[in-house]
């Protein structure tokens, strides 16, 4: 469901920041086609291997995984239709200095998109310090040169926050 709401389209090329062992750029990897591309970026060795063993064992060529930092993605300047942070915006220790670089690796016209559990629903069974409201996030993001586009409602648990570069004059 999630993937269908994000509408992709053959060819796109997006990124899933904090891809761990694959399971979100396995579903991109298929939306977006043979002439798409999906970058899987993580921070931890062992969870690039087995993102790597995946995608072998699946067949899957147009993901490229990526050994990123705290504070850098590796990811080529301008070159993303659509990225997906899927419960990991809330974990980054330096959130400002990641969001700059999200935002290099953006094409002018990309967008990000902010999957987080939310903090305003006692009822989702997640430990506090992994929920965020949508005005937490837009608070954050819009500080760093985001705006706030949209909020899809349409997930159990989750916010699904779409962001856009902000442009001059707004």
């Amino acid at each position: 469901k999630a993937i269908r709401m994000l509408e992709l389209k053959p060819g796109m090329t997006v990124a899933d920041i904090g891809a761990g062992v694959g399971y979100y750029s396995l579903k991109l990897a298929s939306a977006v086609g043979a002439s798409g591309k999906v970058y899987a970026t993580d921070i931890q060795p062992g969870m690039i291997e087995r993102l790597r063993a995946n995608l072998a064992r699946e067949g899957v060529r147009n993901v490229e995984p990526v050994l990123s930092t705290p504070t850098t993605t590796g990811l080529p300047t301008a070159s993303i239709d659509l990225m997906i942070l899927v419960d990991v915006y809330h974990e980054f220790a330096e959130p400002q200095k990641m969001i700059a670089e999200l935002r290099r690796s953006l094409k002018p016209d990309g967008r990000l998109v902010l999957f987080e559990f939310r903090k305003e629903d006692p009822a989702v069974p997640i430990r506090e310090e992994h929920k965020m409201s949508v005005a937490e996030a837009k608070a954050e993001l819009e500080a760093d040169g985001l705006v706030l586009e949209k909020v899809l409602p349409d997930l159990p648990w989750q916010h699904m926050m779409f962001f856009r570069q902000r442009t001059s004059g707004k």
